[in-house]
């Protein structure tokens, strides 16, 4: 299994999205190496940082998912690892 490591910036405006986002996330934990939210109260958004080690398309899948959600919006960054 060829793998790679990414950072998927996470921007949510809509809060009645987070438990699907989090149900989303949890079906990748496995290949999740760690996760940071913070709240920017001022803009009323939450952002959301996740790394993952995982095949690049189990990443896109997951970036898709995450974007289909209303008022969530993702990029990923890919390493050349």
């Amino acid at each position: 299994m060829n793998t790679r490591v990414a950072v998927i910036g996470i921007i949510v405006e809509n809060l009645d999205s987070v438990e699907k986002l989090n149900a989303i996330l949890s079906e990748y934990g496995e290949n999740i190496i760690g996760r940071m939210g913070i709240p920017y109260k001022e803009k009323n958004v939450n952002c959301i940082t996740v790394v993952i080690d995982a095949e690049q398309n189990a990443i896109n899948t997951l970036c898709g998912k995450i974007g289909k959600l209303d008022g969530v919006s993702s990029k990923a960054a890919f390493s050349n690892v």
